[in-house]
């Protein structure tokens, strides 16, 4: 029979995983059997280049976790490895990343997870993985929002020159 310790080091482990799913804006969970070291090496960079924590927990962690933060449509994609990629701010960002990295490395299979609270299977997190990054849509708004101001001093300068010209 384990320990007090030990039950309360996993209870402690099983909050802090249930405060991750709460916080995150986005979590994937994923299958990497069958990716070498150097693969995950390579994921984890790339991963962490985007401002994503990804880890390799047990399942009846994860799974006591997603029951308390009231997630329990995770549940049954606890079989197997897995590995969980929490996002705080980005929720494109894990998406992107995990599906670029499947479609390189066939051994990384995407299993669901959760986009701003509520479940998405796999097919949610390909079509996120699809959308523009945070930083592209900041700069499409941005080129939206100059745009006007833009034509304005064109047609300003168009009237200058023009009168600039007849009085010439």
């Amino acid at each position: 029979m384990p320990s007090e310790k030990v039950l309360a080091e996993k209870r402690r482990q099983v909050e802090e995983i249930a405060a991750k799913l709460k916080e995150s804006a986005a979590t994937v969970l994923v299958d990497y059997r069958g990716l070498n070291v150097a693969q995950m090496t390579e994921l984890r960079r790339k991963l962490r280049e985007a401002g994503v924590e990804f880890k390799v927990l047990k399942n009846t962690l994860v799974s006591r976790a997603a029951g308390n933060a009231e997630l329990t449509d995770l549940q049954p994609l606890l079989v197997g490895p897995t590995a969980v990629a929490f996002s705080k701010e980005d929720v494109v960002a894990p998406a992107k990343v995990l599906s670029e990295f499947a479609k390189e490395n066939e051994a990384l299979q995407i299993k669901g997870g959760v986009v701003e609270g509520r479940f998405a299977d796999v097919k949610q997190i390909e079509a996120l993985a699809k959308l523009p990054s945070r930083e592209a849509l900041l700069s499409m708004l941005l080129s939206l929002l100059q745009a006007p101001v833009r034509n304005f001093a064109l047609a300003v300068k168009a009237v200058a020159d023009k009168k600039a010209a007849e009085s010439a």
